[in-house]
């Protein structure tokens, strides 16, 4: 009786001591799977300090997997930490273009801004191909800076990272796959901006602003920003659309508002999805008898920021229900 019952106590302990490691083990599952969500999450928005404390802590489980490395050797350049990267990547030893890549990049930067003369600036990255003249260069980051400041008091914002900056003589560096002819300066994560628009005032404070505004916009949410939000609101801060009449042709779908409008190779169905864009953002913010040039604009404008901010956890239409009790739908409903 007495073997039974230590037999019976030595099966519970062994089964209770299971029963923990597996508890443990799948905590380690789930703190690893936790990492990989907050990396790629902070790698997409750019939020390059997130990112790189959860690559640092999945690399400390694997130091040698190769695209963590990759990883984190493009994290430092995006810092404009060069020197740091260019260590890195030596350190590493390893015979892969993509790094050879970066090293070559970080190179190149700080011999650049050398030869130029320029000092780094206070929230923007610059990279630049070919050989602009450096008044261009400084007319940019000027009206950056300005708008910058700008955007930041209108939005109660201030963005964690440096912002990157490319201007840009060839398509080569317009940023990923091809654009229509329409297309003048993007925001695909960096500012891209043809170096040629510097010449022409009227075209460039306008597009700078644009494009910074999608920089903010990508810096206040880590989610996917639908992209009549995301145009609708580039161009209200911008202004140079204002009180355009309703083009002709049938009104868009929501779902073509929401896919990238770079994927519109015909520019009238562009401006009509530009136009949809504007008239949506402006139904939320000209509520309740607001109107534009009113005080209580800029309290709109922030309640906008909390709605962006919101996109992550609840999704596009529980942000729009909880800040304006709308769905997307029923805010194209009140345009069309």
């Amino acid at each position: 009786m007495i073997f039974l019952l230590i037999l019976c106590l030595a099966t519970l302990f062994f089964a209770i001591r299971e029963i923990k490691d597996i508890s443990e083990q799948n905590a380690e599952i789930e703190q690893h799977n936790s990492l990989v969500t907050e990396a790629s999450d902070c790698l997409a928005s750019g939020d390059w300090k997130c990112a790189e404390k959860n690559i640092r802590a999945l690399l400390a489980e694997t130091p040698n997997d190769t695209n963590l490395q990759l990883h984190l050797a493009g994290i430092l350049f995006e810092q404009e930490r060069y020197e740091e990267c260019i260590r890195y990547v030596d350190s590493l030893q390893r015979d892969r273009d993509d790094f050879k890549v970066l090293k070559e990049k970080s190179q190149t930067i700080m011999r650049e801004m050398r030869e130029l003369k320029l000092e780094s600036s206070d929230h923007f990255r610059l990279e630049f191909e070919g050989t602009p003249a450096l008044n261009d260069i400084l007319e940019a980051l000027s009206v950056l800076e300005v708008a910058y400041d700008s955007l930041c008091r209108l939005f109660d914002f201030r963005p964690a990272n440096k912002m990157g900056l490319v201007l840009y003589q060839s398509s080569e560096y317009q940023g990923t796959g091809p654009r229509p002819d329409w297309v003048g300066a993007v925001f695909d994560g960096k500012l891209r901006v043809p170096v040629n628009v510097m010449q022409y005032r009227e075209v460039y404070r306008p597009m700078l602003f644009h494009e910074l505004t999608h920089a903010f916009v990508r810096a206040m949410t880590r989610a996917k920003v639908p992209l009549w939000l995301n145009e609708g609101i580039a161009q209200v801060v911008d202004a140079s659309r204002n009180d355009k009449p309703r083009p002709e042709g049938p009104v868009p779908d929501l779902e073509m508002l929401t896919q990238p409008f770079v994927n519109q190779e015909n520019s009238e169905v562009a401006v009509r999805l530009y136009w949809y864009s504007q008239k949506m953002v402006e139904a939320l913010l000209y509520r309740d008898g607001v109107t534009r040039g009113d005080d209580r604009v800029v309290e709109s404008v922030r309640k906008l920021r909390a709605c962006v901010q919101d996109l992550y956890t609840l999704g596009t239409d529980g942000a729009l229900k909880k800040h304006y009790g709308l769905t997307a739908a029923q805010v194209l409903d009140q345009v069309r």
